[in-house]
């Protein structure tokens, strides 16, 4: 491999890892947020016990998502140089807002939420987790609005002396469309992730018996959030999808394998045949759906990779501007399917859950436990097609990724790079790991901190 494929490697590898904790983070900051005020209106001792337990989860994939998330942006200098100098100019503008407004904000009322506990009084100390959460989702958004202009620029202008393109709109930028449907498919997710985190770990303790009280009503709070979050994620998605075929045709093109322009077009749910979808021998196909996906019309036309292909070599010059299409269909379908299976256990479990019941069937137990895999799995084959389906361009239309890469990087230098951060990201793999199944295993503290005297106007109290 080149310095090309190894710098591309290296980034696949490192956000996909990133992105396992951030939808964790993001939702179940809420869901901790929304425990807190529960038991700040009802004083009831369950629901300070559940905020504790999913609090210290939380904070555990946010040290982590911290940790992995700093490579992300330091990756553009070393790998990316030549994006970096091309585009720093816009693409920097949301994540300097994100690093100096929205992580600041989450970062600094959670460190108050930590410390906060019997030293402010109990509904400001509830205002900064809901604080810290609203900063998680405002970080989520500006990093957002600098993929979704990858995806789709607008707000700019290229610069032919200096050899670069300059911002000139940053109000475009932040409201680019891509970016008004990106963000609620993500933040539903979030919360799909979440909630299957709620109901896998609640299951682990209810099969055991172990303190029902606190995990019976965590598992039922997971299972909601999961069929709320879930509808929610496929209206988004289904929105997303029509403001991608209109931006990037021939994404939604590989992710069906269509090579002709069809009317109506179908959408295979499994092919059997070459991996780039060329030579089909068999198939399972719902008529018609693919066109209303793309165009929200059963009898829409959907243009197929050939024809764009011929249209973006006239419009970009000669080239190949198909992505790699095995890759960018599995993808597609990996995303939607694994997503979708969380909803019908959520389903089960509320239903099992009934009238004061548990769960008796053993294999219910299981498939409760690995749902918190679904969601986790079906974001990161979301990421990789959206990033994979926009090859051959890191910004589409204007900049291609072979045109990005460092040209100063060796080979040897971006090998021992790829090496290096796959061991320590494996390493912290581990130690994720082992922090989150020792504290899901410990349970809620069975002593908590009293609650304190009902003085609304009390001042407040920091230690020195």
């Amino acid at each position: 491999m080149d310095t090309l494929d190894l710098a591309r490697w290296q980034f696949a590898i490192t956000t996909v890892y990133h992105f396992i904790f951030v939808p964790i983070t993001i939702g179940l900051s809420a869901l901790v947020a929304g425990l807190q005020t529960a038991w700040v209106r009802t004083g009831r001792d369950e629901y300070l016990r559940a905020t504790k337990f999913w609090g210290k989860l939380f904070l555990i994939n946010f040290a982590m998502g911290v940790v992995t998330g700093i490579v992300q942006e330091f990756q553009f200098g070393m790998n990316w140089s030549a994006y970096s100098r091309f585009v720093g100019d816009i693409f920097g503008a949301p994540l300097a807002i994100e690093g100096l407004l929205a992580f600041f904000l989450e970062s600094t009322f959670l460190g108050l939420w930590i410390f906060g506990w019997e030293r402010l009084p109990r509904r400001v100390h509830l205002a900064t987790i809901w604080l810290a959460s609203i900063g998680t989702m405002l970080s989520a958004y500006f990093i957002l609005a600098a993929n979704s202009w990858m995806q789709h620029p607008v707000g700019y202008t290229v610069n032919a002396e200096r050899g670069r393109a300059e911002l000139t709109d940053i109000g475009a930028v932040l409201t680019n469309s891509t970016a008004l449907v990106t963000f609620p498919h993500t933040i539903t997710a979030c919360f799909l992730t979440a909630g299957a985190l709620l109901l896998a770990v609640s299951a682990w303790h209810l099969r055991r018996g172990h303190q029902v009280e606190v995990f019976r009503p965590g598992l039922k709070l997971g299972a909601w959030v999961i069929l709320v979050a879930g509808v929610g994620v496929f209206v988004t998605g289904d929105l997303q999808a029509r403001v991608m075929t209109e931006q990037q045709p021939m994404k939604m093109a590989a992710a069906e394998a269509l090579y002709d322009t069809s009317r109506p077009a179908s959408f295979s749910v499994f092919t059997i045949g070459s991996l780039d979808g060329r030579s089909e021998v068999a198939s399972v196909r719902i008529p018609s759906l693919l066109s209303f996906m793309a165009t929200a019309d059963p009898n829409g036309e959907v243009e197929g990779i050939n024809n764009l292909q011929q249209r973006y070599s006239q419009q970009y010059g000669d080239g190949d501007y198909v992505p790699y299409v095995p890759v960018t269909y599995w993808s597609f379908r990996l995303m939607i399917g694994f997503g979708g299976l969380a909803m019908p256990v959520a389903a089960l479990a509320l239903w099992s859950t009934r009238r004061g019941r548990l769960p008796r069937r053993r294999w219910l137990w299981i498939a409760a436990v690995s749902t918190i895999a679904m969601p986790l799995l079906s974001n990161s084959f979301g990421w990789i097609f959206t990033e994979v389906g926009r090859q051959p361009w890191t910004v589409f239309g204007l900049f291609k990724t072979a045109q990005s890469v460092s040209p100063s990087v060796a080979t040897s230098q971006a090998a021992i790079s790829v090496i290096v951060l796959t061991l320590l990201y494996g390493g912290l793999a581990v130690i994720e790991l082992v922090l989150m199944l020792r504290y899901a295993r410990l349970g809620a503290p069975e002593t908590v901190v009293p609650p304190e005297e009902d003085e609304a106007d009390r001042p407040l109290q920091f230690a020195y």
